[in-house]
């Protein structure tokens, strides 16, 4: 998931970790402007990373968990790959040794 690959991006997703926030709570936390925050907002929010609701005048923000889940599954099947190909990169080494 592209979204979460920038830094930021993955902050705002550890700020709401906490629970539903406002636009303003969130940009808070940062020391980017409100508007850098705002972008990275929409950019969660199209990628379906973010669910937005209006309260009054105000938009709150709360995390999709299916979207995480989704990142994390991808996660684990990276690792897996990893995990066979360093596997077979030791075997090799030691194989290498031994002659």
């Amino acid at each position: 998931m592209e979204a979460i690959g920038e830094p930021n991006r993955r902050r705002v997703v550890e700020v709401l970790s906490a629970g539903e926030r406002s636009a303003g709570e969130i940009a808070a936390s940062f020391d980017i402007s409100r508007p850098a925050v705002s972008q990275h907002l929409g950019v969660l929010v199209e990628a379906g990373v973010l669910s937005v609701r209006t309260q009054g005048r105000r938009r709150m923000y709360s995390v999709n968990a299916a979207a995480l889940d989704e990142v994390g599954d991808w996660l684990e099947a990276q690792r897996a790959r990893w995990d066979t190909a360093l596997d077979a990169l030791e075997q090799a080494m030691d194989e290498g040794e031994s002659r």
